[in-house]
């Protein structure tokens, strides 16, 4: 076990370095190896996945559950799917009645399929269950949860998958051409090719092969049904021909199953069939199958995959042997690869055969027959049967089975059985994946030959296979593994992990490659230069090697010298001429290097730059980098000696180590110097020895003739004998020279010379003393000639010795060797020449001091010390002379030492005795010791406690007698066979260890050893239980203080002896330097070094139960970290990250103020009744209130409220005592865990009056006494009245407080509410799920705003008579608008009469647009030259004024052609954000009640459309049946109680048509809702009716709560009657909110009201008076409201910020448009000098955010399909203000009075304003000149949208205008000189005839 091996502190280090960051989804976990992330799922056995490719998303189904996650395995979606009541036996639906076998089954996941999207149609999820005889379902595959088709009730026909869980599914989607139904023509058929096994239970006709329908599914046909004319393959035995399928695939135009079964034709042996059908055969006519043969008996498929093999199609599969003649599959398994032009080749010789040949081949052999039984057989029709009926007809025989098996070797065999097989090309090499039983994925590249090598092998989830589905990522980087529990995420290779050469070419997989001149390890595609040999080394190639430096000339140099180096380098790249090398050695500057083939020569660094020797060494060695720019290709190593260093490193032989150094070093003797020259400045020399071979001739003393062995403090001679030595020739004498401690000794020596050239040196005479204390001691001894020191051989060396040292008795004396010739003499070990008695034979008796341990056990075992003197010279002299107590002890060799020590065994005694201890040597007589040894026998009583866990750490005490027996050393305890470690000392009736881990639970004996005597405790066993497992632990935060108590709960609680909750924490400074180094140490995979600075800080828990403890939090000191908090269980120890998947918190103590803030000494002032408010910060940051206690004196005062900054508490009616002596009033004290916090004294306001003074009362007279009186009983009533009136207030104040404290997590868990519904949406939006409208209606709805019948949708209404010449002048009135000079004329005109209003300026404008729209680039012209015009005007008034309203037709003009220009803008970019804001609106507001009268909403940013009152409502879930084609089917609606019957209709249709557009769905008046209850109850349901409450002049909207309608009721909407007049599906645009029946209800006098009666009533009656106060005070607080905003801009501002950001984003470029309009009022701006940037700021907010952005944003319905409520257009218009506000450039201030809107954005708008002003300055400062890019938009906007356009209706409204001021405008045209010389008036003249017969000048 990892936790045994490792210390608990580095243990935890490590978990904690393993354990994801806090800031990554809990879900997904990277295991060990950290690039492997894998998400444990429900639903064990887990068995089918599926890739959506596009979207990335995954799908897993196993049993009874169903998930959808993101390609991060992040779960998006998760669907129970059962398990629900079902039998095998019965069919659905079940009812309990009729199916008495019937229990709750578990739904396997049998089939798991994509129908890929079909035109418009979004795609979907096919899912079948084992349940209900293996139906299916259609999920959506942007949320599983949402289905698309489900039948409640069967038909036969549509049971699909297998009812068994072990009976295998396989199915594949084809798409075919859809022949019989709708005669001819009749487009696409989706159909389901399915195959499965033969199941015993349920249906027993279902054919192994079926062919099911997907879609069209027009009545009276179903989805997932078999019919007739669909094809299937016919079966004569079903449970014969009992196929298990293992693959379906679709190949080109044919569809390929792969199974095994037994051979029926044959050897009756189970193998492995391939069968094929054309996918457009519907009578399976062309049904033929092969058997597939793989190397030796690998015979039952267990997984395939169709991929590549060198380029060719190829089918993957792996095979097991099966056991005997069984299906059963064993370990032994192969992959085998099959070729599908060879499978197809087989196929087509089989039927080519069995159509034209009988079946036999040309050997007369039988190649095919047929199969499954059944009544056909092999023909010999035309030979080109085949080719005129590749897929069969009704006379060609089938089904056909080849005889003839289609082999293949093994790639690949293991001997673990192999499940599952998936495949990648990787620079065009095959690579396959395959998992096993055991949880691996393998890697093999497969050979272009078909061979396999296995590269590498990962242990996903170890013990459990690996699904057969195994799946690529699209971008091929990943493999996604399925097995029992377990998603997991495998990366296929990791290239990037290997930092060099070696390692990179090591790994050995195909997909890395060393890239050379980028120094990385990468895939081969990453490498630039790839393609060129040698830039590229692929790891698997095991002939490449690594660019390597092969050798080095010269490889190692004198540091004096600098030469040229040669690297000769293998392997080396090619580079370009431009590019070059550089060497670099050590870290010195690079050097150029000159390249020539593969030689590389560099220069040498000087000498002065080589870096110092290290002290000691005489030689470095440098790394030689070849570098391509910053990127080491290689490098090989340089050797840099110093001759100098070799000889100082040697002072006693340096010549001898001068010349046989490697370094081809010389010594010049007469310099005493080593050189790397081959010159000495005194001429003599002595070459290295490598140069000259043979006998030294170094000057050399090499051998002592005299004893080597030296007594002390005798005179002796030392003789020397030296050669080589005439190499000197002056007259210096010579000395020997003895050093002894580093003292020199400096002898005069006599030379003698002998014949053979050596010398003979006598050195004088003399006593040699020295004052280590140690029998030998060794000594240099050389000779020296003048200052020169000769060579000594190494090794020669004087011992000088010294008998007495160490020798204290006679018998350690005379062990000393002969040859030191030292004695025991009178006492005392001496020389022998110096003793001047006689030396003694024999040593005296043996002396014992001690004896060690005192004690043994009567088995004896135990090993006794005796320590004394004269105790032998040797371990022989004692063998057999020890007793203990009269008991031989028989000694140890290992453990003698002469004389002083010996150890030996106790032996057993057979009872308890006592005595000495006794050695004898020899003859002597024994010694005896003065200490007594005893044998005892220890006893072993009780043991406490008798249980632990099994992970140990119980601490067991265990009671006995004589337990100190022999030494504490010999005493070792088991449990079992388990260790229990002593932790306390051990006494001699007590001892207590720590019980060490068990692999078992159960009841074990504890042992006791005394050395080798073994005592157990008698009839008493320790139980090992199961560990204790902890579930939860709450809360998860805590403060710095501690004692906050977590409940814990769990399992086997009681078994723990001493829970403890740690924390761990390091201070804040070790922490920063920690931080910054994490990363290097992991990288490095150092060893963790526990930090010492770490400490932890404990507390014990109190166990409640076996389930229940509670651990108080410990305290920690404010300026540590805390890194970790565990429970510690004995040993089991529980990070409180594992249980709740989040860390424990410490947060700062709250702070509490003084609740007499201004002076704290004096005493708080309370009067009774009221509450107390504790002021203070963070108050429940880490507590909740129920764990707060406040006391007052010696009283509770009991904590009501607890929020972040106010502690309210009650204390009681009379004031308590104080518990302080120091004051009398009592103290008010806050406890919060161990923090105590004292807030000063209290003192209760008294109550009693001041009476009035009797004298006053005496004087006064009776009368006066009257008015005192009832002046007193007011005033004591009146008081009594305020101080109701205080508490009430202050109980509104405590509910006020109460209810901030909510807003918060309210805001937080809406939000989620809300992003999890917009998750749906947002996988229906941006394909066809955005109801984006066309371009004529968006025109339409821009052009002409509120308009019933906008001339887009008009025709010219004329008389057929007059059509023609009416056109022909509306045509050459086009022609007219298209002389710019006429238009402007036209519009200057126009604009200068009085009648021409504001509403005709914007209709006149629109239909010149549309009569120009398909000559934009002139429309623009046109504008561009008003606008300038316009710009004339304001620069002489007020310029920053221009552009704010649409006054003029340029401006309408200027509106309509943002609107024309930005439409696609809308449509790719702003429109999704667009609609996903206003589905969050309206989801939003429709969770809270709105008024259906006033469109007033619980839930909405606007303050003037809140809904004040407190409304009781509840939400509810109505089961609405839909009709889907003749199936109806269940679809829940959330509705609450209180909506109105039209508001429940619009919810359902909201539902029911989600992802349609507003227009395409049946108006809520065409339809009734009818409630179902039971079988026959059927209630129309309807807001106004005979049932309706009135009450005076006011009438109720019925609503569900009036119908009493419960949660969970059946409703249905159906076609209203005629009668009742619906409105059609074409609704007529609207923006409004329906509000019902209003007209009819004012005209009898009753007003309608639904939630709250609306407020415009004038004359309040008296009784109403008081809910005007309620009013007022309502006025008086409007925080609580403020809230209800606050929360729904918080919950919303994610899609605000969106939409802002989609509007005013740079990160795109902005539209053409808008560079272009603001570049021409910078121009503008510029050409009438003004600088101001506020106006260009202005004009640029006026003619883009204020002028469309705004008008979209509060009316989306001009862009989107959809309809928006008087409720949602409310948000909007706050939306809509708001991005007015951040457009503008005065500062936005807001204060108190400000209105609620400005309030709700304060803190946004600076930032959006900021938005705003980098737009507009990215786009100023983007160059300029747009206008080429502006004109060819505009021309292509003209050619696409123009056609949407109804000219000539637009023309004959404008005609209409000419008309009204027909003489204005050709008195106006006919003043002009331009004018006239075109003849505009004459033109005009002649088209007002055309147009309307008019009689003019002409």
């Amino acid at each position: 076990m990892l936790a045994s091996s490792i210390p608990p502190s580095l243990l935890f280090l490590f978990l904690l370095l393993l354990l994801p960051p806090p800031s990554r989804p809990a879900d997904a976990i990277p295991t060990s190896d950290p690039l492997v992330r894998w998400v444990e799922l429900s639903g064990a056995a887990l068995s089918h996945l599926v890739l959506d490719p596009g979207a990335g998303r995954l799908y897993a189904g196993g049993v009874d559950h169903l998930y959808q996650l993101t390609a991060d395995l992040e779960v998006m979606s998760h669907v129970r799917t059962g398990p629900h009541l079902d039998s095998p036996d019965c069919l659905p639906p079940i009812v309990p009645q009729e199916c008495p076998s019937a229990t709750p089954t578990h739904n396997h996941n049998k089939l798991l399929l994509m129908e890929p999207a079909q035109g418009a149609g979004p795609g979907s999820l096919i899912v079948c269950g084992s349940l209900y005889q293996g139906i299916c379902d259609k999920r959506s595959l942007s949320n599983i949860s949402q289905l698309i088709y489900q039948t409640s009730n069967p038909v036969d026909t549509q049971y699909v998958a297998a009812n068994d869980p072990r009976v295998s599914t396989v199915a594949v989607v084809i798409t075919t051409e859809n022949k019989q139904e709708g005669g001819g023509a009749g487009g696409v058929l989706r159909l389901m090719l399915v195959g499965r096994g033969y199941t015993s239970k349920g249906p027993g006709d279902i054919p192994p092969i079926t062919t099911r329908r997907l879609s069209p599914v027009v009545p009276p046909r179903r989805a997932f049904s078999q019919e007739e004319e669909l094809g299937k393959l016919v079966v004569g035995s079903y449970s014969e021909y009992n196929n298990h399928f293992v693959k379906a695939v679709a190949h080109g135009n044919h569809v390929y199953f792969l199974f095994s079964r037994r051979d029926m034709w044959h050897k009756k042996e189970y193998r492995t069939y391939a069968s094929r059908l054309c996918t457009a055969d519907r009578s399976f006519y062309s049904y033929v199958e092969v058997p597939l043969l793989c190397g030796n008996g690998y015979n039952l498929a267990q997984g395939a995959w169709l991929g590549n093999h060198s380029g060719e199609p190829a089918l993957f599969v792996v095979m097991a042997t099966g056991q005997a003649s069984t299906p059963v599959a064993t370990g032994r398994s192969a992959l085998c690869v099959y070729g599908m032009a060879e499978l197809d080749a087989m196929l087509r010789r089989a039927q080519e055969v069995c159509y034209t040949e009988g079946g036999r081949g040309s050997s007369g052999q039988e190649e095919a027959y047929i199969e499954y039984a059944v009544s056909s057989k092999c023909l010999k029709l035309p030979q080109d049967s085949l080719s005129e009926y590749p897929c069969g007809g009704e006379h060609t025989p089938n089904p056909i089975a080849s005889a003839v098996p289609l082999p293949a070797t093994t790639t690949f065999t293991s001997t673990t059985q192999l499940t599952a097989v998936t495949t990648a090309t990787e620079a065009g090499h095959t690579i396959a994946f395959l998992g096993d039983r055991e949880g691996r994925l393998h890697k093999v590249l497969v050979r272009s030959d078909g061979s396999g090598d296995l590269y590498g092998s990962v242990l996903v989830d170890s013990g459990s296979a690996v699904s057969a589905d195994l799946l690529l990522d699209d971008s091929q980087q990943h493999v996604y593994v399925l097995t029992n529990s377990r998603l997991s995420k495998v990366p296929v290779s990791s290239c990037e992990r290997q930092t060099d050469c070696q390692s990179c070419l090591a790994v050995r997989d195909p997909y890395c490659g060393w890239c050379v001149l980028e120094g990385r390890c990468s895939r081969k595609h990453q490498c630039q230069r790839h393609v060129q040999p040698n830039h590229w080394l692929w790891s698997f190639e095991p002939t490449n090697l690594c660019v390597t430096v092969q050798s080095l000339q010269p490889a190692n140099q004198s540091k004096d010298e600098q030469t040229q180096v040669t690297l000769s380098v293998v392997q080396l790249p090619d580079l370009t001429e431009a590019e070059s090398l550089s060497c670099v050695f050590g870290l010195l500057p690079p050097q150029p290097a000159i390249v020539a083939g593969t030689s590389i020569t560099c220069q040498s660094p000087a000498p002065e730059l080589l870096p110092p020797m290290l002290t000691g060494s005489d030689h470095m060695i440098l790394p030689v980098s070849l570098m391509f720019g910053h990127v080491t290709v290689t490098t090989g190593d340089m050797t840099f000696y110093d001759c100098g260093a070799v000889s100082q490193l040697n002072q006693s032989s340096q010549c001898l180590a001068c010349v046989s150094s490697v370094w081809g070093c010389n010594w010049c003797p007469l310099d005493q110097l080593c050189t790397h020259n081959h010159s000495c400045p005194n001429q003599h020399i002595i070459l290295n020895q490598r140069e000259s071979p043979g006998p030294t001739s170094c000057p050399l003393v090499f051998a002592l003739q005299s004893s080597a062995l030296v007594p002390l403090g005798l005179s002796t001679t030392v003789v020397l004998q030296g050669r080589n030595l005439d190499v000197y020739t002056d007259e210096a004498q010579y000395l020997c020279v003895v050093e002894i401690e580093g003292v020199q000794f400096n002898l005069t020596a006599a030379v003698e010379k002998t014949h053979d050239n050596t010398h003979t040196f006598t050195c004088s005479p003399h006593q040699f003393q020295y004052a280590v204390s140690q029998l030998q001691y060794s000594t240099a001894v050389y000779l020296r000639r003048g200052e020169r020191r000769i060579d000594t051989l190494p090794g020669l060396q004087l011992q000088l010795y010294d008998c007495s040292a160490g020798q204290s008795d006679c018998s350690q004396c005379r062990a000393v060797p002969e040859e030191y010739g030292c004695v025991w003499c009178s006492g005392s070990c001496v020389y022998n020449q110096s003793c001047t008695s006689v030396p003694a034979d024999t040593c005296p008796p043996p002396q014992i001091t001690q004896v060690l341990p005192v004690s043994g056990p009567l088995e004896g075992g135990v090993l006794v010390t005796i320590t004394g003197s004269n105790l032998g010279m040797k371990y022989q002299d004692v063998m057999g002379g020890v007793t203990v107590a009269g008991v031989q002890c028989l000694p140890r060799a290992e453990g003698y030492q002469i004389s002083t020590r010996v150890v030996c065994e106790l032996q057993s005694s057979g009872k308890e005795r006592e005595g000495p201890v006794l050695v004898a040597v020899g003859t002597t007589p024994p010694g005896r010791s003065t200490q007594m040894f005893t044998y005892q026998d220890p006893q072993l009583l009780d043991l406490v406690p008798d249980k632990g866990p099994v992970s140990g750490g119980t601490r067991l005490t265990i009671r006995g007698r004589q337990l100190l027996t022999g030494q504490k050393s010999d005493l070792t305890a088991f449990l079992g066979p388990q260790p229990c470690y002593f932790v306390e000392e051990v006494t001699d009736t007590q001892l207590v260890c720590q019980t060490g881990p068990s692999n078992q639970t159960g009841g074990v004996t504890l042992r006791l050893l005394f050395g080798k005597a073994e005592r157990t405790v008698p009839n008493v066993t320790f139980r090992y239980l199961d560990d204790p497992v902890i579930t939860d632990a709450t809360p998860a935060e805590s403060f710095y203080a501690g004692g906050r108590v977590v409940m814990v709960t769990g399992r086997n609680l009681g078994v723990v002896q001493q829970p403890i909750i740690s924390v761990w924490v390091e201070p804040v400074v070790v922490q920063r330097v920690k931080r910054r180094r994490r990363l290097a140490l992991l990288t490095a995979k150092q060893q963790l070094v526990f930090n010492s600075t770490m400490t932890t800080v404990s507390e014990r828990c109190s166990v409640l139960s076996s389930s229940q403890m509670s651990c108080p939090t410990p305290a920690v000191t404010p300026e540590v970290k805390v890194k970790g908090v565990w429970f510690q269980l004995d040993n089991v120890r529980v990070h409180y990250e594992t249980i709740k998947g989040k860390s424990f918190t410490y947060y700062p103590n709250p702070e509490f103020f003084p609740l007499n803030r201004e002076a704290p000494d004096a005493p708080y002032r309370f009067k009774p009744g009221g509450v107390i408010a504790v002021e203070g910060q963070h108050l429940t940051r880490a507590i909740s209130r129920q764990e707060v206690t406040a006391r007052l004196g010696d009283r509770e005062c009991e904590v009501k409220t607890l929020d972040n900054t106010h502690l309210y508490c009650e204390p009681p009616e009379i004031q308590p005592l104080s518990v302080d002596d120091s004051s009398e009033l009592p103290c008010l004290k806050v406890f919060m865990g161990n923090l105590k916090v004292d807030l000063g004294l209290v003192q209760y306001d008294s109550d009693s009056l001041s009476v009035v003074p009797l004298a006053a009362q005496i004087s006064l007279g009776a009368g006066a006494a009257v008015i005192i009186l009832s002046v007193l009983v007011v005033i004591l009533m009146y008081r009594r009245k305020s101080k109701q009136a205080l508490r009430d207030y202050k109980k509104v104040l405590l509910q006020l407080e109460t209810l901030e404290i909510n807003v918060g997590d309210q805001c937080r868990k809406e939000f989620t509410d809300l992003m999890t519904e917009m998750m749906d949406l947002s996988s229906d939006v941006g394909g066809p799920g955005l109801p984006l409208l066309d371009y004529r209606t968006y025109a339409e709805r821009v052009f002409f705003p509120g308009q019933q019948v906008a001339p887009l949708s008009r025709q010219l209404d004329l008389p057929e008579s007059r059509r023609q010449t009416v056109e022909q002048g509306l045509q050459q009135l086009n022609n007219l608008l298209n002389n710019k000079l006429f238009l402007t004329r036209f519009i200057h005109t126009l604009e200068a009469q009085q009648g021409f209003s504001q509403r005709d300026r914007g209709y006149v404008a629109s239909l010149l647009t549309m009569a120009l729209h398909d000559k934009l680039e002139y429309f623009t012209e046109v504008m561009k030259s008003l606008l300038q015009d316009l710009v004339q005007q304001y620069v002489a008034k007020n310029p920053k004024l221009m552009l704010r309203r649409t006054e003029t037709v340029v401006e309408k003009m200027l509106t309509n052609w943002m609107s024309i220009c930005l439409y696609s803008f809308l449509k790719e970019v702003a429109g999704e954000p667009l609609y996903m804001l206003y589905r969050a609106i309206k989801y939003q507001v429709d969770k809270g009640p709105v008024d259906s009268v006033t469109g007033k909403a619980k839930r909405t940013l606007n303050d003037s459309h809140l809904l004040r009152e407190d409304i009781d409502y509840c939400a509810m879930t109505l089961t609405v049946l839909v009709k889907n084609g003749v199936e109806v089917q269940p679809c829940p609606v959330k509705v609450l109680d209180t909506d109105t019957i039209t508001q429940v209709k619009d919810k359902i249709l909201d539902q029911v048509y989600r992802g349609a557009p507003f227009s395409q769905r049946p108006a809520a008046d065409s339809l009734d809702l009818e409630w179902r209850s039971g079988q026959a109850g059927h209630l129309t349901l309807s807001d106004d009716d005979v049932t309706a409450v009135v009450q005076g002049r006011w009438k109720r909207v019925n609503t569900l709560q009036h119908y009493k309608v419960p949660d969970g009721a059946t409703v249905a909407l159906i076609p209203r009657s005629q009668s009742s007049g619906g409105v059609g599906v074409n609704q007529v645009f609207q923006t409004g909110e329906k509000t019902p029946m209003l007209e009819g209800e004012e005209e009898e006098g009753l007003r309608l009201w639904h939630l709250v009666k609306s407020s415009e009533d004038p004359e309040i009656p008296k009784h109403r008076k008081s809910s005007m106060r309620e009013r007022e005070r309502a006025k008086a607080i409007p925080e609580i409201y403020l809230t209800r905003l606050l929360s729904m801009k918080g919950t919303l501002q994610k899609f605000v910020d969106d939409v802002f950001v989609a509007i005013l984003s740079t990160k795109r470029p902005p539209p053409i448009a808008v560079r272009f309009f603001f570049d021409f009022l910078d121009d503008m701006a510029e050409k009438h000098g003004i600088d101001d940037p506020e106006t260009v700021h202005i004009w640029k907010t006026n003619s883009l955010p204020l002028r469309f952005w705004v008008n979209i944003l509060k009316n989306p319905q001009f862009v989107l399909d959809v309809q928006v409520s008087d409720s949602i257009d409310a948000v909007l218009s706050v939306i809509a203000q708001t991005f007015i506000d951040s457009c503008t450039t005065s500062e936005h201030k807001v204060g108190r009075d400000s209105p609620v809107n400005k309030l709700l954005y304060a803190r946004e708008i600076p930032r959006y304003k900021q938005l705003v002003e980098r737009y507009y300055s990215d786009i100023h400062s983007a160059a300029s000149g747009c206008y080429q890019e502006m004109n060819s938009t505009l021309t292509e906007l003209s050619g696409s949208f123009a056609s949407e356009m109804n000219s000539l209706v637009a023309l004959h409204e404008l005609y209409k205008y000419i008309n009204k001021y027909y003489d204005q405008i050709i008195m106006s045209l006919e003043e002009d000189s331009s004018g006239q010389k075109m003849q505009l008036a004459y033109r005009l003249q002649q088209v007002a005839a055309l147009v309307e017969n008019k009689v003019t000048d002409l």
